[in-house]
């Protein structure tokens, strides 16, 4: 079976080394966007997830000439209202701060009760070509917001984000496990069998 060309269409290294991960073995060569260091950044001001990767997907597909997959993901606490949300990679100002990020969100839980700070990671993926969404995904994973951050593993909110089934947070899992459970590895595996049939044409 021949190797298709897929655009990713993020530059973030933890996003790419999962998304690669899970499609390890599917006929793909990947692009990400540290190949288009002078392609202006689409526009995310969608409110929902699945409306910013729809964005996403189609502008970059419309750039490059490639097919696109772009996710929007992020963290919704339920005692917050649901923030961040969409805003979570800028959550403190900056886009892609972690650091800032954690440190706003655990000042605004404050003295929360931690079997209060309900909370979930949510993922958007789509895939567009020629200016059209060829297939949609989506993925959750349910957990509690820790004050104190643990793991190495993760990036942007995984430590603070504790999964109380394993009594870990997501950093502290071996990236094949996180891969098997989180919001981002669910959705991949979901639109794996739309890439086949996509690329099979």
């Amino acid at each position: 079976m021949s190797r298709h060309l897929l655009l990713i269409a993020t530059s973030n290294p933890g996003k790419l080394r999962e998304i690669e991960a899970v499609f390890a073995g599917f006929p793909l060569h990947f692009e990400d966007l540290r190949q288009y260091p002078d392609l202006p950044a689409a526009v995310e001001d969608a409110d929902t997830f699945m409306a910013n990767a729809e964005k996403k997907a189609l502008y970059y597909a419309k750039q490059t000439g490639l097919p696109a997959l772009a996710d929007d993901s992020g963290l919704e606490v339920d005692c917050l209202g649901g923030r961040p949300g969409v805003h979570s990679a800028r959550f403190a100002g900056r886009h892609g701060d972690d650091q800032a990020n954690n440190v706003k969100l655990i000042e605004l839980l404050g003295n929360v009760p931690l079997d209060e700070r309900r909370a979930r990671f949510r993922c958007a993926i789509v895939v567009a070509d020629h200016g059209t969404v060829l297939a949609r995904a989506e993925g959750t994973i349910e957990g509690l917001i820790i004050d104190e951050p643990r793991g190495e593993n993760g990036f942007g909110y995984d430590p603070h984000f504790l999964v109380p089934d394993l009594g870990k947070t997501t950093a502290e899992l071996a990236p094949e496990h996180k891969n098997r459970i989180s919001h981002r590895g669910q959705a991949l595996r979901s639109i794996l069998d739309a890439l086949g049939h996509i690329f099979a044409r």
